[in-house]
């Protein structure tokens, strides 16, 4: 598996199984319809997981952007890379909801609520604030990307031969509880993007698929879950370079 399959496929299994968490919950008629923020915020949690544990030993499962950028500026990522990288994660996020919409297309037609049909695919601020919106996903996407630089796996030696020990799926939980964490205490205000990819690719495909009640797709707030995580990426990087 290549690199920029590994972030299609990667980002393919965080979308379905973290936008299906909001569809279950959201939608009309689900299993799990109701079943409240604690339900999203923990499938979203176990949906990073997932996504890092098969994509991690391919590509080191970016799976968002900001992180990408952040590696590239903190010079432990190619820029050369950088593009390919978000290409793949922007398929993957589109593809998801495709997948999202033919399973759960009975449930989307029995939902007439348009906001909570456009929240299975994107971002919507509880109270629509620009500048404190902006603050929330720069905040919350520094705290993830700033805790990923931290995480390594322990290091052996053995007489003269030094190595990693990989972690395998173990290594993919750290990175769950810290978005667990993220979306438990910041997400309340913008539904925590903390991912353009996430986002854009998602609401793009809103726009798109021939969704009963879908009403508007939201671009005047769209750029916000974009900069907002890029620049709390950035940030994030510096600091950690800075940290050095």
């Amino acid at each position: 598996m290549t690199p920029f399959i590994a972030e299609i496929v990667g980002t393919f299994i965080l979308m379905v199984l973290g936008n299906g968490v909001v569809c279950n919950v959201v939608l009309k008629g689900t299993k799990g319809n109701n079943s409240g923020w604690i339900v999203i915020t923990t499938g979203w949690a176990m949906a990073v997981y997932v996504a890092v544990l098969i994509a991690g030993p391919y590509s080191g499962a970016h799976i968002n952007p900001a992180v990408t950028v952040a590696l590239a500026i903190a010079g432990l990522f190619e820029w050369s890379q950088v593009p390919i990288y978000i290409a793949g994660q922007f398929i993957g996020a589109m593809a998801a909801m495709l997948a999202l919409w033919i399973t759960h297309k009975d449930h989307y037609d029995a939902t007439d609520d348009a906001l909570g049909i456009r929240a299975t695919f994107c971002n919507t601020p509880a109270i629509a604030n620009n500048f404190r919106n902006l603050m929330t996903e720069i905040l919350g996407t520094f705290i993830l990307v700033f805790a990923v630089f931290y995480i390594v796996g322990p290091e052996l030696s053995v007489g003269e031969q030094e190595g990693i020990i990989g972690l395998g799926s173990l290594g993919a939980i750290p990175v769950a509880f810290i978005v667990w964490s993220v979306g438990i205490s910041l997400g309340g205000p913008t539904g925590y993007a903390i991912n353009p990819a996430r986002d854009l690719g998602p609401r793009i495909m809103h726009a798109i698929l021939p969704l009963k009640n879908k009403g508007d797709s939201g671009w005047g707030y769209s750029w916000i879950p974009v900069v907002g995580p890029l620049i709390g990426g950035a940030i994030a990087a510096l600091l950690y370079l800075a940290m050095q």
